[in-house]
């Protein structure tokens, strides 16, 4: 009934008020969620960790930096921690599919980037997979991931702490240790139980992959990775950059995408892959 009258707008000129009220109605029914949807302000991506809801101290905020950082140094792997007040009225998983296509996380190639987004007072968080990760990290794990090891630490308010399981765990997941997330679900308790605990798995593996890793891919990149120019490597993705030094020894340095500096996303995707949760 709306459409037909709405059509006879256009054969009566509008001189009817009817069909010129039924044309605003649908106007607005189809231009409004659009213009909202364009209107949407993502904040920038200023780091592996973006916490713009200040939840986390400098210094955990340092040490998730690291972290990553090592992460994707080894793996090529982006994964960005994320904290915003509220998605402005829209669903966390909308905010989130956004967030990840605006930072364009992970390799256009290989769309193998991972947010974790919590929106503090909306008490809601979510992992958003990219494409290439979704077989991985799959939505049973990330809503393991949510349900057994960030929310009972979010629901003690102790943030920080589930955030870092958070991380702990996913980067687990990507490096193919996924046994005892799957056990502790099971036994339905929390990462801090006894026996065999992941975080000191993780430790280990942090503690290797920041003083051997980028030394490894440091050395490694001229070999293996395409020239870009005199002294610029591309290879995984990540650009290497070496630099004569005051002492004569070199330096490297390498970001994510096309950037020339700083840090950034690398054009990546997500299809929606991942889970959500509240607390």
């Amino acid at each position: 009934m709306i459409l037909t009258d709405c059509i006879k707008i256009f054969r009566t000129g509008l001189r009817r008020p009817l069909p010129a009220l039924c044309f605003a109605f649908l106007a607005l029914t189809l231009l409004v969620p659009a213009a909202a949807a364009l209107a949407q302000e993502y904040p920038d991506l200023s780091g592996r960790v973006v916490d713009r809801a200040s939840i986390l101290s400098a210094e955990t905020e340092a040490q998730l930096t690291e972290i990553l950082a090592a992460h994707e140094a080894q793996s090529s792997d982006q994964l960005v921690v994320a904290t915003i007040s509220d998605t402005g009225g829209e669903s966390i998983e909308a905010y989130a599919n956004g967030l990840f296509r605006h930072w364009g996380l992970g390799q256009a190639e290989e769309n193998n980037g991972v947010l974790l987004l919590i929106a503090l007072d909306d008490r809601k968080m979510r992992i958003e997979v990219g494409y290439g990760l979704e077989g991985t990290l799959t939505d049973v794990l990330a809503k393991l991931i949510i349900d057994n090891t960030i929310v009972p630490q979010f629901r003690t308010g102790s943030y920080e702490e589930g955030i870092r399981r958070g991380v702990d765990d996913i980067i687990a997941v990507l490096t193919g240790d996924e046994a005892e997330l799957r056990a502790r679900a099971e036994r339905n308790v929390d990462s801090s139980g006894g026996g065999p605990d992941i975080i000191g798995w993780i430790f280990i593996s942090v503690f290797v992959s920041i003083f051997g890793g980028m030394f490894g891919f440091a050395l490694l990149a001229p070999i293996f990775g395409k020239k870009l120019s005199p002294g610029r490597y591309k290879w995984l993705g990540m650009e290497v950059t070496y630099n004569g030094g005051s002492s004569g020894g070199r330096s490297s340095g390498w970001s994510g995408g096309s950037s020339s500096g700083g840090f950034s996303g690398g054009g990546g995707s997500s299809g929606g892959g991942g889970a959500s949760g509240g607390w």
